[in-house]
């Protein structure tokens, strides 16, 4: 669960005008109930899944930039967060959290869109990775996973995908970058690999001076 004060200061970060347009939930597979925020309207559209000190508000200004380019934007709760809940909740990390990912995918694709890509910080990067692999061919367009690798062996995965990490992000005291560097390698083509300066973990990318560049090779990622 997130810790009230990590809450307080995400919020922070969110621009009053990056409101979501409506609130839905929907369920997954396993009988969770998953609630999410959606942002703009379109046949191609974004999953936004967060890493385990976030939210989906925490993702408001990256949805509304999303958005602005002609995305449709679903920004979840992952199950333990928020009113999200279902097996395992009391461990979101332990959790199958690719369950919630494919869930917000097939909503979109049963809701009309065309296309769908997910974008995943850490804890919701693995979700993302390991839901392309666990996904029906062409069910997820791309994914992008920041400061993270499928928890699942990446040369399954299924679709085009961009990791992005910062050169000395750790987990306590090991570096992520090997780790993320082996899944790349073994991942199939298309795929992209960029490392950053700095140390910032996924999601806190957006809040440092690289935060522009990645919001850029993101864009560009996913209108390929």
């Amino acid at each position: 669960m997130m810790n009230p004060l990590i809450a307080i200061l995400i919020s922070l970060f969110i621009p009053f005008a990056a409101m979501a347009q409506k609130a839905i939930s929907f369920l997954t597979e396993d009988g969770g109930v998953i609630f999410a925020d959606i942002y703009g309207t379109g046949d191609k559209a974004v999953v936004l899944a967060h890493g385990g000190q976030f939210n989906k508000e925490s993702w408001a200004k990256q949805a509304q930039t999303l958005s602005t380019h002609g995305f449709q934007v679903l920004a979840l709760d992952f199950r333990g967060y928020g009113k999200s809940h279902g097996p395992s909740d009391s461990d979101p990390e332990s959790a199958p959290l690719y369950l919630d990912v494919l869930g917000a995918v097939r909503y979109l694709r049963e809701a009309g869109a065309k296309s769908v890509s997910v974008v995943g910080g850490s804890m919701g990067g693995a979700a993302a990775g390991d839901a392309c692999i666990d996904s029906k061919p062409g069910e997820i367009d791309r994914v992008v996973m920041l400061g993270a690798a499928p928890n699942q062996p990446a040369d399954k995965l299924k679709c085009p995908v961009l990791f992005i990490v910062a050169r000395d992000d750790t987990d306590g005291d090991a570096p992520r970058l090997p780790g993320i560097r082996k899944q790349y390698e073994h991942a199939p083509q298309p795929k992209k690999l960029i490392i950053l300066d700095g140390s910032a973990h996924a999601q806190w990318l957006f809040q440092t001076d690289q935060g522009e560049r990645v919001m850029r090779e993101i864009l560009r990622f996913l209108s390929q």
